[in-house]
Parts: structure tokens; sequence; C-alpha cells
């Protein structure tokens, strides 16, 4: 079954409250209603940039293990920190963090 794309933002802007309102993943909801995923997570990431959001996740692939690293807070005179989360699991850097010591770090995270 083709799914049908958003046509235009009052429809795109309808469906993104009808999924906040539904509970559902934006995936769950797209599937059940017959609309393309795809072209509404489009939608939402163009409207979101739009308005100066700031994406909540960035997710980060290394050598092939999905994992999600997040922003800290940074205070203003000190350096950004990073909490990469597995689980329980966390590992969490500074901006000067040494990249051969993250990936030593990530493969016991990823091993637990």
């Amino acid at each position: 079954m083709s799914k049908r794309k958003i046509r235009d933002e009052a429809e795109a802007r309808k469906c993104l409250a009808d999924v906040s309102a539904s509970r559902l993943s934006l995936a769950e909801w797209a599937r059940a209603h017959g609309v393309d995923g795809r072209s509404l997570n489009s939608w939402r990431n163009n409207l979101a940039r739009r308005e100066g959001a700031r994406p909540a996740l960035v997710e980060w692939v290394p050598s092939g293990l999905a994992r999600s690293v997040e922003p800290v807070p940074v205070q203003p005179l000190g350096p950004a920190r990073y909490t990469i989360r597995c689980g329980e699991l966390s590992v969490e850097v500074d901006e000067h963090f040494n990249a051969d010591t993250l990936r030593r770090l990530l493969r016991v995270v990823a091993s637990c």
C-alpha cells in the first residue's frame, strides 16, 4: 500500500498535532493513518529548524554501533560536556576528550 505524502505546512502541522495528542510515535501514527512517515518527519524537522528549535537528541553511530550522544548544558565559562548512554550505562567526556580513550570506553560500554 502506497503511503501518501504530506502536501503542505497546514496539513503537516495538523498531523503533527494529532501525533502528539495520540501518544503514539510518529512512525506508529503514520502507519495507522496511511501517511508516509518520512514525509511527516521531514516536515517536523523543517518546521523545528524554521522555528529555531534544537534537536533534543543527536544520534551518533561509531564503528557500526548505534549510540546516542546528548549535549549536557554548558556552564558559561566551562568546557562542553557530553554523556553517551547505553541503557543504564554511560560515559561522560568534555570537549577535550582523547578519541582513542573514548573508543576504549565505548568498547567497554558496548560489551556490557
